[in-house]
């Protein structure tokens, strides 16, 4: 059964024996208070007084009861909306995580060189050559031959912007 379901069941049954125990009390309250005005006295004919003779702790275990239902009822209804967080949380952990996996993946069939332009092109999609060749710390013509090859291997799209080119990561990760 649903979370939900199950909490709202709950909180029903907890209202209605709380509900239910304090009309019986009430009532048992009013006939003790008519038997008291009608005789003038709590006591009865035998000598028991009837304040002795009710069952209090019988209406505090079931007030007990209730107050458990409804404080587990309450707990299911709002845990059902942590617990969708937390599987949501994870979901998105593992998902940034099979990315890292499949990057470093990538990474270790590459040289140096290449590593460090599929770093800096990953970190900042779009950048420029000249930009890239002050992260990598490459020379133009290097970094130039380097970026012909992850072209060829189809890991990068290299687009006109002037007088460079912007570079993308050509796969998704």
């Amino acid at each position: 059964m649903e979370n939900r379901k199950l909490g709202a069941i709950l909180l029903i049954v907890g209202v209605i024996l709380v509900a239910s125990t304090i009309m019986i009390k009430s009532r048992e309250d009013a006939l003790v208070h008519a038997m008291i005005e009608e005789q003038g006295s709590c006591f009865l004919e035998d000598g028991t007084c009837l304040h002795e003779d009710r069952n209090i702790t019988l209406y505090i275990i079931v007030w007990i009861f209730s107050a458990a239902l409804v404080a587990l009822s309450l707990y299911i209804l709002f845990f059902e909306k942590s617990q969708k967080e937390i599987i949501s949380t994870l979901k998105k952990e593992k998902h940034i995580q099979s990315e890292e996996e499949k990057f470093n993946i990538l990474l270790k069939g590459m040289d140096d060189d290449e590593k460090k332009v599929v770093k800096a092109v990953k970190e900042q999609d779009g950048i420029t050559q000249q930009t890239l060749r002050l992260r990598t710390d490459l020379h133009k013509s290097k970094l130039s031959i380097v970026l012909d090859g992850l072209e060829k291997k189809g890991l990068i799209k290299r687009t006109a912007k002037g007088k460079t080119k912007q570079v993308f990561l050509k796969i998704k990760l």
